[in-house]
């Protein structure tokens, strides 16, 4: 899928990131982050002692210069809540709690109805909804030979949707990613990272190099992952040259966004843009353009935009 199923822990497994204009006006944009891919309002969809991090670089050098942090907690009545903080400069590449709270204590959504909070121009959600990513899954599986089937569709992933005024996210153009940090071996550990859709599960097919992948930061990557991501790309039929010209659409992993440009993927990444249809043209050097799967009908027109969940099935869906 896109960033689905590649790390160990579902819960801090990052599906996709999103960020796009908000309806109504360019003066807002809205960030949204899922997470795993098997969410069941039947289980855990969070890890509790994880870190959700939006990281921003305003600069080009690939260091957070604003970060949003999303942490979870139980409370009394059984549920969960989530606080969300900002910081800035130095403090936005650290890990865990720390700036100013925007968010406090929101209460997170397990049910059909979206349970919102709105503070200071910031708005936040988080809670089961339906998986907005589209993509005939087992036509990519099979050499291309697509059917339009999406596998998608009847998914449900653990949405985090955080709209904020445009000032809030820095300085344009920006660069956005996101990562997991959490317990690992006694130590808090960066666990996935995302920003461009499929790239992790497009480049790095063994599992070791997934992971791997997820482990480094954006500073890292060229320098970790350039040769393999042109030797992968010299298997698809592209010269040097072409490879060459083609990487830096692909590493390093972050979405680019100009708020002042709301065309869509590559700037920023909308719930309705076709990112399957762009990968399988690439891949196939334009031999094929479309996997035959569009976006999702549920989607909503107003916050938080991903669709209501779907009823959760008896048994775990295959990946």
């Amino acid at each position: 899928m896109s960033d689905h199923f590649d790390t160990e822990d579902s819960r801090t497994d990052i599906t996709d990131l999103y960020l796009f204009r908000a309806p109504g006006g360019g003066d807002r944009s809205v960030l949204v982050l899922d997470i795993n891919p098997d969410a069941s309002a039947l289980e855990d969809s969070f890890d509790p002692a994880a870190s959700y991090e939006l990281k921003i670089d305003t600069d080009g050098d690939l260091e957070a210069d604003v970060a949003f942090h999303v942490l979870f907690a139980s409370s009394p009545d059984g549920g969960a809540t989530a606080t969300v903080y900002r910081s800035t400069d130095a403090a936005a590449r650290g890990t865990g709690p720390i700036g100013e709270v925007v968010i406090s204590r929101a209460p997170v959504s397990v049910g059909e109805a979206a349970q919102t909070v709105a503070a200071d121009g910031y708005r936040f959600f988080a809670g089961l909804r339906s998986d907005p990513h589209f993509k005939d899954v087992e036509g990519f599986r099979n050499d291309f030979q697509f059917t339009g089937t999406d596998a998608v569709a009847d998914r449900n992933v653990f949405g985090i949707v955080l709209e904020v005024p445009n000032a809030a996210l820095g300085t344009a153009p920006i660069r956005l990613w996101a990562r997991t940090m959490a317990p690992v071996d006694g130590k808090v550990a960066q666990v996935d990272q995302a920003g461009r859709p499929g790239i992790n599960n497009t480049f790095n097919l063994p599992i070791p190099d997934r992971l791997a992948f997820n482990e480094t930061a954006p500073t890292q990557q060229r320098a970790r992952f350039r040769d393999k991501f042109l030797a992968v790309l010299g298997s698809l039929g592209y010269s040097g040259v072409e490879a060459s010209d083609l990487l830096p659409a692909l590493l390093p992993d972050v979405l680019g966004y100009d708020w002042s440009d709301p065309g869509g993927y590559p700037n920023g990444r909308r719930l309705t843009d076709d990112t399957a249809d762009l990968l399988v043209a690439m891949l196939t050097k334009g031999r094929v353009t479309t996997d035959g799967v569009g976006p999702h009908a549920d989607l909503l027109d107003e916050f938080p935009y991903l669709g209501v969940p779907h009823p959760v099935p008896d048994t775990a869906a295959d990946n």
